[in-house]
């Protein structure tokens, strides 16, 4: 159902729509857990370090429609929280060519440059067979991806967090049955736990996309007066495109951290590939809770509600960072148990080196949480320059310390496990500062 947050007690209003988010996105960390998981336990670890590489190009791919959704979703919210119908549906319209358009440029884009892939990842020749059939068959599911986030970001703007859950909840539970039929019983190997994504993927965004067109009233004759205002294509595109830069800038520093991984083997490539998807997954409902926040601040903004926007900005940071903290806690002592989930307990120097980076980034999930929070806030306050800027400054600082850091011999790979949170850090302090210095500014 549709939640009005700028109404009702602060944190019961943020944290029941955060909830059904933080679920919904931990069921699609599912995806690429089951294709790691079973890949890893049934094919290999080179089957490992291929669908591992394949998941940071993806996730990359994903940002670039994920953070043209999420400019949207921005607009859409303030539209909500200022009752203005009109606004909404024209926001709708412009956003959904927009968003359209890129999707089917990126989806080009992504099958020409398929072999030029191996060239910029590293890609040892013992893993580019599997790792290109996997992304063959993946890159198939980009407009799926689309419709799931277009019509989810939709739906969360207006406060209904419960439908893209529900929608996720079907397709990962498929996409494990699929895992397991595909790659153990029709022996399809890598490319299989791929056909399975993508089918799962599909199920979830054509799902999601025709209940949002029978329930939601914002769209029932929306095509009967399709109309591209210009002012609000501007500024849907001020939103979604320096979103979606910020998003892929965080995604294709993530994407040249995994071309240096890779130059260290096969068998860093399969420890890296293990833990990214433990602390993907650790840290996740902090990113959702982040994206829940933004939602708020986003129609309370719209309704110049300052007030609610002070207290929810204050009691976001006492929940994301008391979460922090357990789940630091957790992840430091259980990083063995957790690496051995994904790779077989003989495969000791995997193993030993996901426990070393999960123990080194665990410790400071707090940076991440905080950074999730300034990522949201500048988001929903109209200043997604902003969010770009401090990616710029965590994954600037990231890429450039990683790649100094690993080629000093007595450091190496462990150099560039310690660059990720020194980025988180530095963001945080920017963005802080930023905040302290220009609040009236902002919130006037």
């Amino acid at each position: 159902m549709d939640r009005d947050l700028t109404k009702g007690p602060v944190m019961a209003s943020m944290m029941g729509f955060a909830v059904p988010m933080i679920l919904g996105n931990l069921l699609q960390q599912c995806y690429n857990i089951a294709d790691t998981l079973i890949v890893g336990k049934f094919l290999g670890s080179h089957a490992l370090a291929a669908v591992g590489s394949s998941f940071t190009l993806m996730t990359f791919l994903t940002s670039i429609l994920l953070g043209l959704c999420m400019g949207s979703g921005a607009v859409f919210s303030i539209r909500f929280g200022q009752k203005d119908e009109k606004g909404l549906k024209e926001s709708i319209c412009a956003s959904f060519a927009l968003v359209a358009g890129f999707t089917l440029l990126l989806n080009i884009a992504a099958f020409l440059c398929l072999d030029s892939i191996r060239m910029f990842l590293q890609v040892p020749d013992e893993v580019w067979g599997l790792m290109r059939e996997y992304l063959f068959v993946i890159f198939c599911g980009i407009a799926a991806s689309f419709l799931y986030n277009y019509f989810a970001a939709f739906l969360r703007a207006i406060g209904n967090s419960v439908a893209p859950l529900i929608f996720l909840a079907i397709s990962a539970v498929l996409n494990i049955i699929l895992d397991l039929c595909f790659v153990l019983w029709l022996k399809r190997g890598a490319a299989g736990a791929a056909e399975a994504t993508v089918i799962a993927q599909y199920i979830s965004g054509v799902g999601i996309a025709g209940y949002t067109l029978i329930k939601c009233p914002q769209f029932q004759g929306i095509w009967k007066h399709w109309r591209l205002c210009k002012s609000s294509i501007k500024e849907i595109a001020g939103f979604s495109v320096l979103t979606c830069v910020q998003q892929s800038v965080m995604n294709l520093g993530i994407l040249m951290v995994q071309g240096l991984v890779n130059s260290f083997g096969p068998a860093i490539m399969a420890a890296f590939a293990a833990a990214v998807k433990i602390d993907a997954f650790a840290y996740m409902p902090v990113q959702d809770f982040g994206n829940a926040f933004s939602t708020f601040i986003a129609q309370n903004y719209g309704a110049k509600e300052e007030q609610r926007i002070k207290s929810g900005l204050k009691g976001a940071v006492i929940c994301s960072m008391g979460f922090c903290i357990v789940i630091s806690a957790a992840v430091c002592i259980f990083a063995r148990p957790l690496m051995e989930i994904f790779v077989d307990a003989g495969e000791a120097l995997i193993i030993q080196e996901g426990v070393r980076y999960l123990r080194i980034e665990g410790v400071f999930y707090a940076g991440i949480g905080c950074l999730f929070l300034l990522y949201g806030l500048y988001r929903a306050l109209g200043r997604p320059g902003m969010s770009v800027a401090l990616t710029v400054i965590s994954l600037g600082t990231r890429v450039l310390l990683a790649y100094l850091l690993s080629a000093v011999p007595s450091v190496g790979v462990v150099g560039i496990w310690w660059a990720i949170p020194i980025g988180w850090f530095l963001a945080d302090a920017a963005g802080i500062v930023y905040y302290i210095r220009k609040k009236e500014l902002l919130l006037g």
